[in-house]
This record gives structure tokens, sequence and C-alpha cells, in this order.
């Protein structure tokens, strides 16, 4: 039995796809112990595994200035005495790093006290923290051929996809929305987990000009239901979607989506026609910019900017995505298909002490 320290977080997209890992470990009889911020996040994303959980003081690492910047210059290396001692204390064979501010501290003291440390970056170019992480790390798994970073040993694995997602069944998804055989083509439309408020405005100004033609289920994010469109026929809001989110996928003929690298993964991999909204520069560090154009230039998707959003530039991308389905599906053939779990836990297992 092996001991393994998991790490990451800020947001769920920093925790979430280290979970089937996770799962993997614990199913063949591993220990694993999560170490995160002492927000309750990751504590919460990790809570149905039944894993111990560690927190540790945490400061965000921003590109930019902020008098935060002054009080998280003490609370970084508080962090890195607290990892410190746990990492002493739980003495794993090696450490999982999914990035995100929270890696910091455990990465850098994982490496202090020689414990080998294997990372994982979802995005095309690496963030602040994966690059500040690179040289304590032992291996860095990315998800793109085209990704670059400074540490010494890349390996590409893509990343590990929930068997919810590869197992959906549209048979299963059909009965839950409650549709007939003869249903119209289903567009689904995600924000990503607290949904997004610059597309649900789109979306629900041309709603019932998209129900003529699609069978919509709209994401659109806690608290933010539409009650004045429930009655709108082969029009479906939902808060979020759990259990039957594979389901739901697996139904698809076309997605709208943010472009966040997990959720671009995730629609490659199960060839899913797709629109891209990025999050614009002023909200981001243009990441999902980065990703959208990559996979644009690969004929995988179409980009609809966010200041460029309408209802009219929407319904054109539909109609144009729509003319030429055939074609990115087979374009999207190209992508490669890994066994991402395997590979990432096979790589756990070779740099183990």
């Amino acid at each position: 039995m092996k001991t393994f320290i998991f790490t990451g977080g800020g947001t769920a997209g920093h925790v979430i796809p280290a979970k089937p890992i996770m799962k993997e470990l614990l199913n063949r009889g591993d220990s694993v112990v999560f170490i995160g911020s002492n927000s309750g996040l990751e504590e919460r994303l990790v809570a149905d595994l039944g894993i111990r959980f560690e927190s540790i003081v945490t400061g965000k690492l921003r590109r930019y200035f902020s008098l935060q910047n002054l009080i998280d210059m003490f609370r970084v290396p508080i962090g890195i005495l607290q990892s410190l001692l746990l990492v002493a204390r739980i003495r794993p064979n090696v450490v999982f790093s999914k990035g995100g501010y929270v890696a910091f501290p455990v990465v850098f003291a994982s490496w202090l006290l020689r414990v080998p440390v294997v990372a994982h970056e979802s995005d095309l170019t690496p963030g602040l923290a994966t690059r500040l992480c690179a040289p304590f790390v032992k291996t860095q798994c990315l998800n793109f051929d085209s990704t670059r970073t400074r540490a010494s040993n890349s390996l590409v694995t893509g990343t590990p996809i929930r068997k919810d997602l590869l197992n959906g069944d549209a048979d299963r998804g059909r009965e839950w929305l409650g549709l007939n055989s003869r249903h119209k083509p289903v567009m689904v439309v995600v924000g990503g987990s607290l949904g997004a408020e610059e597309v649900n405005v789109v979306i629900r100004d041309c709603a019932r000009k998209l129900a003529e033609n699609y069978t919509v289920v709209h994401v659109c994010g806690a608290g933010n239901l539409d009650t004045e469109l429930t009655s709108v026929e082969s029009y479906h809001q939902f808060e979020y979607i759990d259990e039957q989110w594979g389901d739901v996928l697996a139904l698809a003929d076309i997605v709208v989506s943010r472009s966040g690298a997990n959720s671009l993964f995730e629609l490659l991999t199960l060839r899913k026609p797709n629109i891209l909204v990025p999050l614009p520069l002023a909200t981001s560090r243009g990441d999902q910019i980065e990703n959208a154009d990559y996979a644009e230039e690969r004929g995988w998707s179409l980009v609809v900017p966010q200041e460029k959003l309408t209802q009219d530039s929407l319904l054109a991308a539909l109609e144009l995505l729509g003319s030429d389905l055939g074609s990115r599906k087979e374009k999207m053939e190209n992508f490669p298909i890994r066994d991402s779990l395997t590979l990432i836990v096979n790589e756990l297992d070779r740099v183990a002490k």
C-alpha cells in the first residue's frame, strides 16, 4: 500500500479532474490525503470520497498590484510551514498537484523534504502557480501536446474524465428530459459550475426562437432560473445537472460552452460539435481565449468572443455550425483520446519513493 497526498484548489477545476485518480488509488487499497485551503471549497468537493482532508493557510498569487498581496506575503510562508509539518507527518510516497494557488506551499514543502511531485496542467499555457511550481516538480502532466512548461520532464496525458461522462447514454438522457423519439436536435448550453450571466442573458433573449429549431437544455447556475420562461416548449433550464450530466451530453447535438480547459477537453473527447464563448481578458488571464483559439484553428470549435455575443451572432454561429457538422466531427477525430487515468497512475507509481 502506498500513501499519496493530493493538493490543488482555488476553483473546482483544480480539484474535480483529480477525483477519478483518487478513486482509482482508493479502489486498489492505497491511502489518499488531500491538502487544500481553509475556505471549505476543496473539502466539500472531495467529501464524497471519504478521505482525510487537511487545510493550510494560503495566499493567492496575483499578477497585478493589490494591497492584499502585502497580507498574502505572510500567508504563503505560513502555508509552507504547515505543509512541511503535514508532509513530514504523513510521509507520502508521492504528491500529486492539480495546481492553483493552494498547491504551491505543498509542492515546495514536498521538494524540501525530497518527496517527488507529479503535477497536472490543464490549460494550453501554464498559469502562474504552475510556473512557480515547475522547478520543484518531478513530472509535469499536460492536456495538450502544444503546452510548454519549465518542468524538466513533461508527459502528455490528457485529463481523466469521469466515468459517468464516458458512459453517458442518450436514451437515458431523452427519458430524463421527457422527450419523445422525434424530438428536435438538442442544444446544451453551459457556462461553468456557477453559470455565465452574459451567456444566460443572450440565450434567454432568443430562447423562444431557439426552441423553434432545437430542444434547448440550459444549465444556468445556482439561483439563475428564469420563471418567465418555464412555459416555453422545448426550453429546459436547470441550475445544475449532476448524475444525469453524462446522459444529457450524450444526447447533445451541439454544445455552447465556456472554454475552460477541462470543459473543452471533455467536449473534444466526446466528439461534441461546439460553440465556445471564452471568458474575456477583463475577467481572466486569457487562458480561455487561448484554449478557444487553439480549438478553432484546428476546426474543432467555433468561437464567439463574449464582447461580440448577441442574439444575431449566436444564431449565425449555430447556422454555420449546423451546415458543417459532418466536417467538424471528422476533424475532432484527429484529437487523440488517451487513457489518461492509467497514464497518470502509472507515472505516480513510477516516481514514488
